[in-house]
């Protein structure tokens, strides 16, 4: 997949092993302060298994499905037909400034952010698309060997060097404008960093300067 190629280890799993480990979504997005009437974007949504969860959570708010495969893509558009307030961009993550018209509240990036190429260059685009004091929220796996995180009786997740530890990604999150918020322990083998938008220049701003 075109993922896979341009972020190591990060193609969409399974759903039998993905919806044994996260059975509960919709627990999930609450627990990454996603509130109702936001506008969440979903970074690498996949096949919209927590793009679902997200438009049942933020009722009258939106969310965007953003990813760079059309078919997961696709397959993400046709999970949430039952939800009228979701749009689709496709696109390659490290030019989101320019693709996401609008400031927005929250932006999600779940299991993705370790095969990112240059994770500081990424959370600057993510600054730059969400409002003043606006959140940013990465799901991540615990830097836990990957013999050590089975489901289903195999190993599962990324490659044990990929993993990044809370403080890693602290550490490259945090120079592109954002401070840490809260970190919540997402058993059995994940956590997730919520950050605030410190500064950052807007789309708005962006596109006036012409950039």
């Amino acid at each position: 997949m075109m993922q896979e190629r341009l972020f190591p280890a990060t193609a969409m799993p399974d759903q039998d092993w993905w919806q044994t480990l996260w059975p509960d979504p919709d627990g999930l997005i609450a627990a990454l302060r996603i509130e109702p009437g936001m506008h969440v974007v979903d970074l690498g949504c996949g096949d919209g298994y927590f793009t679902a969860a997200i438009a049942r959570h933020v009722d009258a708010g939106r969310v965007i499905g953003f990813d760079l495969d059309p078919i997961m893509l696709e397959q993400a558009r046709a999970v949430c037909v039952p939800y009228g307030h979701c749009d689709w961009v496709l696109g390659d993550a490290m030019k989101l400034s320019r693709l996401i018209p609008a400031p927005v509240d929250h932006v999600l990036i779940a299991n993705t952010f370790h095969g990112v190429p240059d994770p500081m260059a990424l959370a600057r685009e993510i600054a730059a698309v969400l409002k003043p004091a606006g959140r940013f929220a990465i799901v991540n796996w615990h830097p836990i060997a990957r013999e050590q995180t089975p489901v289903l009786g195999q190993p599962r997740g990324p490659r044990t060097e990929l993993r990044m530890s809370a403080a890693q990604t602290q550490a490259v999150v945090e120079p592109a404008g954002f401070a840490l918020e809260a970190q919540v322990e997402l058993p059995p083998y994940h956590y997730a960093a919520i950050f605030t938008r410190t500064h950052g220049t807007s789309p708005g701003e962006r596109h006036a300067r012409g950039t």
